[in-house]
């Protein structure tokens, strides 16, 4: 592992910064899309997403798939210039405000970005500026909704794992499209204390801290080089896992760090494009974290991303010019259609 050690010191040093200049686009730009194809299977699976039922919005409903449903189509839309596409995006996109009540902020959290980058996607506002008010005034109000007795923003602030992940994606993306910078720093560094940067923030509530590097000064991703009993545990998403057991290895098998990064992914993503360095604070964590679980696959199996959580490596492959494992994507808990938007 010391190799694993010594390459991210190197990418500390010789990676470049990402300047604070924000590019256009929250998620991805007109410009970028103009670039990908318009075939092949990521696609071919795209446009039949936009072409096909959308089903009903129910942002109350954490399995819901409307979300990234309308995000498909609100994709299409940016890359071909189909009026049918804006106008049936910005339909769904409506037809989502006010379907969060009765749910809790961990349903909020995974549907709420994809809604909101369509609506970035489609220009909504200049659409139907009418339509766009009432998306911002709900989008506003939302990010402070009490649900089940805690708020989306409240929720990032608490909780270190994939609750506070999600919600947190969800709370960028709204301050992004109503241009809240004064919330959207806030988000910035409780996004950068999760990642390891104490200073920055520290008002989580964690569990179990058996994963922690240091018990005493837990964190969302241990530390550079961290060991535990001998093992390293570099990168590990520590309340996450403990969601399979307290520290052991090998460790008792878990979907909730993919589902945690997921989140997290997204939060670097709309960050970075914001002009934040997000991709390398705490050394390049991301990064680490999915070392940590590519070796864990490595040495007992199971632990590389299924299911819905395969788009996530499209997009870290593409933020750290890695090659790791990637497969045609299915749209995952808040995002997807990685393999097209992210895979060129």
């Amino acid at each position: 592992m010391k190799w694993f050690i010594v390459l991210c010191l190197f990418l500390a040093l010789a990676l470049p910064a990402p300047s604070r200049a924000a590019a256009t686009g929250i998620w991805i730009s007109p410009a970028e899309l103009a670039q990908l194809p318009m075939a092949g299977p990521a696609w071919a699976r795209l446009k039949a997403a936009a072409d096909g039922p959308l089903g009903q919005a129910a942002i109350r409903d954490q399995d819901s798939d409307h979300d990234v449903k309308t995000l498909a189509v609100a994709l299409v839309y940016a890359r071909t210039g189909d009026a049918r596409y804006r106008a049936k995006a910005a339909g769904a996109i409506l037809a989502a405000v006010g379907t969060e009540r009765g749910g809790r902020t961990l349903a909020l959290g995974r549907n709420l970005p994809s809604y909101v980058i369509a609506a970035d996607l489609i220009d909504l506002r200049s659409y139907d500026a009418a339509r766009d008010a009432q998306f911002r005034a709900w989008l506003s109000m939302v990010r402070r909704e009490s649900l089940d007795g805690i708020t989306l923003v409240r929720t990032h602030e608490q909780r270190p794992n994939n609750w506070g992940t999600h919600a947190g994606g969800a709370r960028i993306a709204a301050d992004l499209y109503l241009g809240d910078t004064v919330d959207l720093e806030r988000a910035a560094a409780v996004f950068k204390g999760w990642l390891g940067d104490r200073t920055a923030y520290s008002g989580f509530t964690y569990g179990d801290l058996s994963w922690q590097a240091d018990p005493r000064a837990p964190v969302g991703v241990d530390p550079l080089g961290a060991r535990k009993s001998g093992y390293l545990i570099d990168g590990a998403l520590p309340d996450d896992m403990r969601r399979g057991c307290s520290f052991r290895m090998p460790p008792c098998h878990t979907g909730y760090p993919w589902g945690a990064m997921e989140g997290a992914l997204i939060q670097a993503q709309l960050l970075s494009r914001a002009g934040y360095d997000s991709w390398a604070w705490s050394d390049y964590a991301l990064l680490r974290a999915v070392r940590f679980l590519q070796e864990l696959d490595h040495s007992y199996g199971g632990w590389w991303a299924t299911g819905d959580d395969t788009w996530q490596p499209w997009l870290i492959n593409r933020a750290y010019g890695t090659s790791f494992p990637a497969v045609l994507d299915r749209p995952g808990k808040s995002m997807g259609w990685a393999a097209w938007t992210f895979g060129r």
